[in-house]
């Protein structure tokens, strides 16, 4: 006897559901898994893009590279033996082909080896590290500033009317504008030298760290305030609003406690990308604040051509790069877990 259509789609069903809680479990850990792997795929890729870039940049510079080596330790331009150019080629492999010379500067960066300097004699991983922990202090420090200065931004005067709404996002718009070197000299002036409240020069204190993180807090917190104020607009004139308001809920609660989380993915979007900037921005800012740094470890070095250390601080910020944007996944799941769900067929 032929089944009817109404007979087939209820038996699919009846074999949908009879999957059990354990397939649903295995197939919703096999798509977790594949996602996961997919992102460290491209994590690898990216760390691969800037390792490849960085020594393609040493290969093609103009000139020499055992010659530019010996003007860095003497200090000038001397014309150099064939002799003494093999010494040196010997010493960094110079002489072998350049795909092999690629090759093993991958295997050195699987193992942690950055090279030696060109001027310092020391392994680029050591110099590195001695400077990293303050640009890390200086970096957290600025992201969590412009956090701070987002929320209370945003917070205040979204979704306010039509007057005051326009002028939180055009304070948003000239912030995220302003290039930290002015804003560092801007800072200095007024802070430092005039009002006297800080120190001139960047020392260990945590007054001698405000300065330098405010410097990069203010843009930061401006992209992060033009990238949250449309949500949280947007999230205002949703229903669960009204609900919390006829519930009693006072307007600065219901701002804090709801509007805010739902309207923070994009700004947690932008903290991956503002790991980056903020170390970019670390160049300039160590420099105005004679702060210690990777920043001024990068700028001396490419003042005296040092490009282990410049290709060292590439592939360092690149991985960074990389590990904050995993975080910033893990982070969009913990604050809206509707999206560990996924969606189903």
């Amino acid at each position: 006897m032929p089944t009817s259509s109404a007979d087939t789609r209820r038996d699919a069903v009846d074999v949908r559901f009879s999957a059990g809680p354990a397939e649903n479990t295995a197939h919703r850990a096999g798509r977790w898994g594949a996602a996961v792997l997919r992102r460290l795929l491209g994590a690898a890729l990216v760390l691969w893009g800037a390792a490849t870039v960085a020594f393609a940049a040493q290969v093609a510079l103009p000139g020499d590279r055992a010659t530019i080596i010996f003007n860095i330790r003497a200090g000038q331009p001397i014309e150099r033996t064939p002799e003494e150019l093999a010494a040196i080629n010997a010493q960094y492999g110079f002489q072998l082909p350049v795909l092999q010379q690629y090759l093993d500067y991958l295997s050195g960066l699987v193992r942690g080896d950055l090279g030696n300097s060109y001027q310092q004699f020391r392994p680029v991983t050591a110099i590195i590290g001695e400077q990293l922990g303050a640009t890390l202090v200086l970096t957290a420090s600025a992201i969590a500033l412009a956090w701070l200065l987002t929320v209370l931004w945003v917070t205040a005067t979204a979704g306010r009317g039509r007057r005051t709404s326009g002028f939180g996002a055009a304070v948003d718009t000239v912030s995220a504008g302003l290039p930290h070197y002015w804003l560092g000299v801007v800072l200095l002036l007024v802070f430092a030298l005039e009002l006297r409240w800080v120190p001139v020069i960047s020392d260990g204190s945590a007054t001698g760290l405000l300065l330098p993180a405010l410097t990069l807090a203010v843009p930061l917190a401006g992209f992060m305030g033009q990238a949250t104020r449309t949500e949280f607009e947007r999230s205002l004139a949703q229903p669960f609003v009204l609900t919390a308001r006829m519930r009693g809920m006072s307007d600065l609660g219901v701002r804090v406690r709801h509007v805010l989380r739902h309207s923070a993915l994009p700004a947690v979007t932008l903290s991956g990308w503002a790991l980056g900037a903020t170390i970019s921005g670390a160049v300039v800012v160590e420099t105005v604040f004679t702060r210690a740094g990777i920043g001024r470890v990068l700028v001396t070095a490419v003042n005296n051509q040092d490009l282990p250390i410049v290709t060292g601080v590439v592939v360092l910020v690149a991985a960074l790069y990389v590990v904050a944007n995993l975080l910033v996944d893990a982070a969009h799941v913990l604050i809206d877990p509707r999206l560990a769900k996924g969606t189903t067929s």
